[in-house]
Protein backbone atom coordinates (compact mmCIF):
# COMPACT_ATOMS: atom_id res chain seq x y z
CA UNK A 1 0.00 0.00 0.00
CA UNK A 2 1.36 3.30 -0.78
CA UNK A 3 1.69 6.16 1.58
CA UNK A 4 -0.31 9.09 0.13
CA UNK A 5 -0.20 12.79 1.47
CA UNK A 6 -3.00 15.59 0.48
CA UNK A 7 -0.94 18.96 0.31
CA UNK A 8 -3.04 22.11 0.41
CA UNK A 9 -3.03 24.97 -1.50
CA UNK A 10 -1.51 26.56 -4.87
CA UNK A 11 -3.16 23.68 -7.24
CA UNK A 12 -4.35 26.02 -9.90
CA UNK A 13 -1.57 28.23 -11.31
CA UNK A 14 0.98 25.67 -10.38
CA UNK A 15 -0.67 22.70 -12.10
CA UNK A 16 -0.91 24.65 -15.38
CA UNK A 17 2.26 26.29 -15.49
CA UNK A 18 5.63 25.53 -17.63
CA UNK A 19 8.10 24.04 -15.00
CA UNK A 20 12.11 24.17 -13.91
CA UNK A 21 15.10 23.41 -12.28
CA UNK A 22 17.41 25.42 -10.54
CA UNK A 23 20.87 24.44 -9.55
CA UNK A 24 22.18 25.55 -6.22
CA UNK A 25 25.09 23.86 -6.12
CA UNK A 26 26.49 20.03 -5.61
CA UNK A 27 23.27 18.00 -5.73
CA UNK A 28 20.81 20.55 -4.29
CA UNK A 29 18.15 21.88 -6.70
CA UNK A 30 14.85 23.17 -6.64
CA UNK A 31 12.43 21.21 -8.95
CA UNK A 32 9.28 22.73 -9.32
CA UNK A 33 6.34 20.85 -11.67
CA UNK A 34 2.97 20.76 -11.71
CA UNK A 35 2.01 22.87 -8.94
CA UNK A 36 4.95 21.27 -6.24
CA UNK A 37 8.57 22.05 -5.43
CA UNK A 38 10.71 19.71 -3.97
CA UNK A 39 14.17 20.74 -2.75
CA UNK A 40 17.02 17.71 -3.12
CA UNK A 41 20.31 16.46 -0.92
CA UNK A 42 20.99 20.25 0.59
CA UNK A 43 23.83 21.51 0.99
CA UNK A 44 24.68 25.21 1.51
CA UNK A 45 28.07 25.60 2.86
CA UNK A 46 30.42 28.28 1.62
CA UNK A 47 33.88 27.61 -0.52
CA UNK A 48 36.84 26.07 2.41
CA UNK A 49 34.03 25.23 4.49
CA UNK A 50 34.87 21.40 5.46
CA UNK A 51 32.51 18.30 5.72
CA UNK A 52 33.21 14.91 7.53
CA UNK A 53 32.77 11.82 5.07
CA UNK A 54 33.06 9.79 7.96
CA UNK A 55 36.06 7.38 9.35
CA UNK A 56 37.86 10.78 10.03
CA UNK A 57 37.98 11.47 6.31
CA UNK A 58 36.97 15.12 5.59
CA UNK A 59 36.65 16.93 2.35
CA UNK A 60 36.80 21.03 1.25
CA UNK A 61 34.05 22.54 -0.44
CA UNK A 62 35.87 24.17 -3.24
CA UNK A 63 32.94 26.60 -4.81
CA UNK A 64 30.01 29.14 -3.08
CA UNK A 65 26.56 27.88 -3.68
CA UNK A 66 23.88 29.92 -5.60
CA UNK A 67 21.56 30.50 -2.92
CA UNK A 68 20.87 29.94 0.85
CA UNK A 69 18.81 27.85 2.07
CA UNK A 70 16.58 31.11 3.23
CA UNK A 71 16.57 32.43 -0.13
CA UNK A 72 14.52 29.35 -1.30
CA UNK A 73 10.69 29.48 -1.97
CA UNK A 74 9.05 27.75 -0.04
CA UNK A 75 8.84 23.58 -0.74
CA UNK A 76 6.67 20.91 -0.16
CA UNK A 77 9.28 18.23 0.75
CA UNK A 78 13.21 17.12 0.71
CA UNK A 79 14.66 14.44 -0.96
CA UNK A 80 17.80 13.43 0.40
CA UNK A 81 20.04 10.56 -1.35
CA UNK A 82 22.00 9.55 1.82
CA UNK A 83 22.93 11.44 5.26
CA UNK A 84 26.73 12.77 4.04
CA UNK A 85 27.36 16.04 5.20
CA UNK A 86 28.05 17.14 1.16
CA UNK A 87 24.27 16.71 0.82
CA UNK A 88 22.36 17.46 4.15
CA UNK A 89 25.25 19.63 6.00
CA UNK A 90 25.39 20.83 9.82
CA UNK A 91 24.11 24.31 8.92
CA UNK A 92 21.04 23.06 7.05
CA UNK A 93 20.56 20.20 10.07
CA UNK A 94 20.44 23.11 12.53
CA UNK A 95 17.89 26.12 10.10
CA UNK A 96 15.48 23.34 8.87
CA UNK A 97 12.41 23.62 10.79
CA UNK A 98 11.69 20.09 12.52
CA UNK A 99 8.31 19.57 10.73
CA UNK A 100 9.89 19.44 7.53
CA UNK A 101 9.18 16.36 5.04
CA UNK A 102 12.21 14.22 4.12
CA UNK A 103 12.55 11.05 1.81
CA UNK A 104 15.51 8.98 2.46
CA UNK A 105 16.85 6.00 3.00
CA UNK A 106 15.63 3.25 5.97
CA UNK A 107 19.30 4.74 7.87
CA UNK A 108 18.98 7.79 7.28
CA UNK A 109 15.33 8.46 8.56
CA UNK A 110 16.40 6.82 11.73
CA UNK A 111 19.79 9.09 11.99
CA UNK A 112 17.28 12.33 11.48
CA UNK A 113 14.40 10.99 14.12
CA UNK A 114 17.43 11.03 15.98
CA UNK A 115 18.19 14.77 15.30
CA UNK A 116 14.58 15.76 16.03
CA UNK A 117 13.41 15.23 12.80
CA UNK A 118 9.78 14.01 13.04
CA UNK A 119 8.20 14.12 9.16
CA UNK A 120 10.64 11.48 7.81
CA UNK A 121 9.65 8.73 5.50
CA UNK A 122 11.96 5.40 4.86
CA UNK A 123 12.01 4.45 1.99
CA UNK A 124 12.97 0.98 0.84
CA UNK A 125 14.14 0.22 -3.06
CA UNK A 126 11.19 0.16 -5.77
CA UNK A 127 8.67 2.00 -2.99
CA UNK A 128 6.64 4.63 -3.63
CA UNK A 129 5.05 7.50 -1.69
CA UNK A 130 2.16 9.50 -3.44
CA UNK A 131 1.48 13.49 -3.22
CA UNK A 132 -1.90 15.13 -4.42
CA UNK A 133 -2.56 18.65 -4.42
CA UNK A 134 -5.71 19.51 -5.73
CA UNK A 135 -5.75 17.44 -9.09
CA UNK A 136 -2.23 17.31 -9.59
CA UNK A 137 -0.15 14.15 -8.40
CA UNK A 138 3.38 13.12 -7.35
CA UNK A 139 4.44 9.45 -7.21
CA UNK A 140 7.86 9.73 -5.46
CA UNK A 141 9.99 6.38 -6.07
CA UNK A 142 12.71 4.95 -4.56
CA UNK A 143 15.60 3.82 -7.28
CA UNK A 144 18.37 1.88 -6.74
CA UNK A 145 21.78 2.79 -5.77
CA UNK A 146 25.21 1.61 -4.49
CA UNK A 147 27.49 4.16 -2.97
CA UNK A 148 30.88 2.10 -4.58
CA UNK A 149 32.15 -1.17 -5.20
CA UNK A 150 30.22 -4.20 -2.95
CA UNK A 151 33.59 -4.43 -1.33
CA UNK A 152 33.33 -0.76 -0.01
CA UNK A 153 30.02 -0.96 0.80
CA UNK A 154 30.48 -1.03 4.66
CA UNK A 155 32.19 1.93 5.23
CA UNK A 156 29.68 4.25 3.06
CA UNK A 157 25.63 5.24 3.98
CA UNK A 158 23.03 3.66 1.76
CA UNK A 159 21.58 5.47 -0.85
CA UNK A 160 19.04 6.14 -3.08
CA UNK A 161 18.00 7.28 -6.07
CA UNK A 162 14.03 8.38 -6.90
CA UNK A 163 12.09 8.79 -9.88
CA UNK A 164 9.52 11.69 -9.92
CA UNK A 165 6.16 11.07 -11.77
CA UNK A 166 4.30 14.20 -12.53
CA UNK A 167 0.86 13.79 -13.59
CA UNK A 168 -2.73 14.84 -13.37
CA UNK A 169 -5.65 13.44 -11.99
CA UNK A 170 -7.79 13.66 -15.24
CA UNK A 171 -4.67 14.26 -17.80
CA UNK A 172 -2.18 11.50 -16.51
CA UNK A 173 1.43 11.27 -16.27
CA UNK A 174 3.14 14.73 -17.58
CA UNK A 175 6.53 14.23 -16.75
CA UNK A 176 9.04 11.28 -15.66
CA UNK A 177 12.25 12.58 -14.12
CA UNK A 178 15.04 10.70 -12.74
CA UNK A 179 17.48 11.47 -9.51
CA UNK A 180 20.09 8.93 -9.67
CA UNK A 181 21.69 9.55 -6.28
CA UNK A 182 25.17 9.19 -5.34
CA UNK A 183 25.54 5.59 -7.18
CA UNK A 184 28.04 4.03 -9.56
CA UNK A 185 26.41 1.83 -12.54
CA UNK A 186 25.90 -1.56 -11.49
CA UNK A 187 23.34 -4.72 -12.10
CA UNK A 188 20.46 -2.70 -10.10
CA UNK A 189 20.27 0.18 -12.09
CA UNK A 190 19.62 -1.65 -15.26
CA UNK A 191 15.57 -2.64 -14.01
CA UNK A 192 15.28 1.13 -14.01
CA UNK A 193 14.15 1.41 -17.72
CA UNK A 194 12.27 -2.20 -17.59
CA UNK A 195 10.37 -0.39 -14.95
CA UNK A 196 9.68 3.02 -15.74
CA UNK A 197 10.30 3.46 -19.65
CA UNK A 198 10.49 6.90 -21.40
CA UNK A 199 12.35 9.18 -18.68
CA UNK A 200 12.04 12.70 -19.60
CA UNK A 201 15.12 13.91 -17.78
CA UNK A 202 17.57 12.43 -15.84
CA UNK A 203 19.62 14.42 -12.91
CA UNK A 204 23.30 12.87 -13.20
CA UNK A 205 25.38 13.06 -9.83
CA UNK A 206 29.04 12.72 -11.31
CA UNK A 207 32.33 13.85 -10.32
CA UNK A 208 34.05 10.77 -9.89
CA UNK A 209 34.37 11.19 -6.13
CA UNK A 210 37.21 8.83 -4.99
CA UNK A 211 37.12 7.92 -0.91
CA UNK A 212 40.64 6.58 -0.16
CA UNK A 213 41.27 5.88 -3.40
CA UNK A 214 37.98 4.02 -4.23
CA UNK A 215 35.60 5.61 -7.22
CA UNK A 216 31.93 5.88 -5.04
CA UNK A 217 30.40 8.07 -7.50
CA UNK A 218 30.09 8.16 -11.51
CA UNK A 219 32.89 9.54 -13.48
CA UNK A 220 32.39 10.81 -17.00
CA UNK A 221 32.44 7.57 -18.30
CA UNK A 222 29.92 5.94 -16.04
CA UNK A 223 27.61 8.63 -16.55
CA UNK A 224 27.44 8.34 -20.70
CA UNK A 225 27.18 4.61 -19.33
CA UNK A 226 23.79 5.31 -16.86
CA UNK A 227 22.78 7.53 -19.91
CA UNK A 228 22.82 4.38 -22.51
CA UNK A 229 21.00 2.35 -19.67
CA UNK A 230 18.00 4.39 -18.49
CA UNK A 231 17.52 6.47 -21.76
CA UNK A 232 16.23 10.08 -20.67
CA UNK A 233 15.16 12.74 -23.16
CA UNK A 234 17.35 14.68 -21.59
CA UNK A 235 20.52 14.37 -18.72
CA UNK A 236 21.21 16.89 -16.52
CA UNK A 237 24.96 16.86 -14.77
CA UNK A 238 25.04 18.26 -11.45
CA UNK A 239 27.67 17.44 -8.18
CA UNK A 240 30.58 17.56 -10.67
CA UNK A 241 33.05 20.12 -8.97
CA UNK A 242 32.46 21.55 -5.82
CA UNK A 243 34.35 19.89 -3.41
CA UNK A 244 38.15 18.45 -3.30
CA UNK A 245 36.97 14.87 -3.53
CA UNK A 246 35.44 15.20 -6.84
CA UNK A 247 38.36 13.46 -8.81
CA UNK A 248 36.53 13.70 -12.89
CA UNK A 249 36.24 17.20 -13.81
CA UNK A 250 32.42 18.12 -16.24
CA UNK A 251 34.82 18.05 -19.61
CA UNK A 252 35.48 14.32 -18.75
CA UNK A 253 31.49 13.78 -19.32
CA UNK A 254 31.76 16.30 -21.77
CA UNK A 255 33.77 14.47 -23.83
CA UNK A 256 32.41 10.86 -23.16
CA UNK A 257 29.05 12.49 -24.40
CA UNK A 258 30.18 13.84 -27.31
CA UNK A 259 32.18 10.86 -28.54
CA UNK A 260 29.00 9.00 -27.76
CA UNK A 261 27.44 11.42 -30.40
CA UNK A 262 24.41 12.18 -26.81
CA UNK A 263 25.28 16.10 -27.14
CA UNK A 264 21.45 16.48 -28.30
CA UNK A 265 20.56 14.66 -24.64
CA UNK A 266 22.45 16.55 -22.62
CA UNK A 267 21.30 20.08 -20.65
CA UNK A 268 24.12 21.68 -19.24
CA UNK A 269 23.16 24.20 -16.16
CA UNK A 270 25.71 26.31 -13.90
CA UNK A 271 25.26 27.39 -10.41
CA UNK A 272 22.68 30.02 -9.97
CA UNK A 273 21.01 28.89 -13.41
CA UNK A 274 17.29 27.49 -13.96
CA UNK A 275 16.39 24.90 -16.71
CA UNK A 276 12.93 25.45 -18.28
CA UNK A 277 10.48 22.48 -18.13
CA UNK A 278 7.89 22.63 -20.62
CA UNK A 279 4.33 21.67 -18.81
CA UNK A 280 2.00 19.95 -21.65
CA UNK A 281 -0.81 21.34 -19.73
CA UNK A 282 0.58 25.09 -20.31
CA UNK A 283 0.48 24.50 -23.91
CA UNK A 284 -3.08 23.20 -23.73
CA UNK A 285 -4.33 26.09 -21.93
CA UNK A 286 -2.27 28.49 -24.54
CA UNK A 287 -3.96 26.60 -27.03
CA UNK A 288 -7.65 27.14 -25.36
CA UNK A 289 -6.86 30.62 -24.90
CA UNK A 290 -6.08 31.34 -28.54
CA UNK A 291 -9.33 29.61 -29.35
CA UNK A 292 -11.18 31.45 -27.28
CA UNK A 293 -10.04 35.12 -28.36
CA UNK A 294 -12.73 36.85 -29.68
CA UNK A 295 -11.94 37.94 -33.98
Amino acid sequence: MHRRYELAGGEAAGAMSDGSIFFVGTATTLIRFGGFSILTDPNFLHQGEKVHLGYGLHSTRRTEPACQLEDLPPFDFVLLSHLHEDHFDRKVEQRLPRHTQILTTPKAARALAHRGFYAVDAMHPWESIEFARGESRLRVTSMPGRHGPMAFARLLPPVMGSMLEFGHERFGLLLRLYVSGDTLVYEAIREIPERFPGIDCALLHLGGTRVMGVLVTMDGKQGVEMMKIVEPEIAVPIHYDDYDVFRSPLSDFADEVHAAGLDGHVRWIHRGETLPIPNPLARTREAHEEETQPP
